[in-house]
């Protein structure tokens, strides 16, 4: 909320518009749960370093409410965030993966859909849970704070991108030139996870059917949601592949195919941000950065607030 969260290596910066028009930045470790051996390692980080970007993203999100609402707002506790995180969890799996299975079912029992163990099934699964991520994000799209956070999202963007261009200095003004979309970013991310479930469930579900089942139409769907709970683990870790390939992709034709897909997801989750939502970007990147800067970055005054 009216801020933006960097991170780099080890270190988590968040800049923040107080409601007066004060910026403020927070400069802390990146909140860890696995060794640096597990979260570095190629086809093992992706689960891990998703658990810890939830955690670190939701309480950046809750220190930005507090700084951004006013004086009158409340530190938020642990078990608030830890019922934030859960609650946020339970939600996730219940619209893009429960209802996108119960909607399935219902087109089976039309006839337009295969049963669970064949592969129709999981694609009309994949086609109804792609349209909800889709029809999810324009309409909170509408919603006023939500649009202020895609600015926000834009002049992260926006500044990464004049950073890694080597513009000096890197100022608001510099990177308001810059496209508000970038290769590496979160959106991106969730659409490779859409895509890549629907291939592992068409592969993983019948597969895991076919070795056990129940003749209870009801525990059987029941255990395959639960199964497609359990398979975000191997989802994550590889779209969490495919983003960094993707990215890497020196080829402009096979780079341009990778990564289009997510750049257009991009045009609804940013917005172009005004000039003072790029001043909170600049000194989020200052502070992300710290003595490894390698331009000259300009920011606008600020305060750093002390924050464990």
């Amino acid at each position: 909320m009216e801020g933006i969260m960097m991170r780099n290596g080890p270190c988590l910066a968040l800049a923040i518009r107080k409601h007066d028009g004060e910026i403020i930045a927070i400069r802390r470790p990146w909140v860890t749960f696995f060794p640096e051996r597990l979260t570095r390692k190629k086809w093992l980080r992706g689960f891990p370093v998703l658990l810890e970007t939830m955690v670190n993203g939701i309480k950046a999100l809750n220190i930005s409410a507090e700084y951004a609402g006013g004086p009158e707002n409340e530190t938020i506790k642990p078990w608030q965030l830890a019922l934030t995180l859960v609650l946020s969890v339970a939600f996730a799996f219940l619209l893009f993966v429960v209802i996108p299975h119960l909607l399935t079912i219902g087109l089976t029992w039309l006839s337009l859909a295969g049963d669970v163990e064949g592969v129709t099934f999981h694609i009309w699964d994949g086609l109804l849970k792609f349209l909800m991520f889709i029809g999810y994000i324009v309409a909170i799209g509408q919603v006023e704070d939500i649009r202020r956070v895609f600015q926000y999202h834009g002049a992260e963007h926006k500044t990464i991108a004049a950073y890694e261009a080597g513009t000096t200095p890197v100022s608001p003004a510099t990177a308001a030139e810059f496209s508000r979309l970038h290769p590496r970013c979160g959106t991106t991310f969730l659409l490779f996870v859409l895509v890549i479930s629907i291939l592992v469930h068409t592969l993983a579900v019948p597969g895991f059917l076919f070795a056990w089942t129940s003749d209870n139409s009801i525990i059987k769907h029941a255990v395959v949601i639960c199964f497609k709970f359990f398979l975000i683990i191997p989802i994550s870790t590889l779209a969490y592949e495919a983003i960094r390939s993707a990215a890497c992709v020196k080829s402009y034709i096979f780079g341009s195919i990778f990564r289009s897909p997510g750049l257009l997801l991009q045009m609804l989750t940013t917005r172009d941000p005004d000039y003072q939502q790029l001043e909170v970007g600049i000194v989020a990147l200052k502070e992300a950065l710290g003595d490894e800067a390698t331009v000259l970055i300009e920011t606008p005054p600020y305060t750093m607030q002390e924050r464990v």
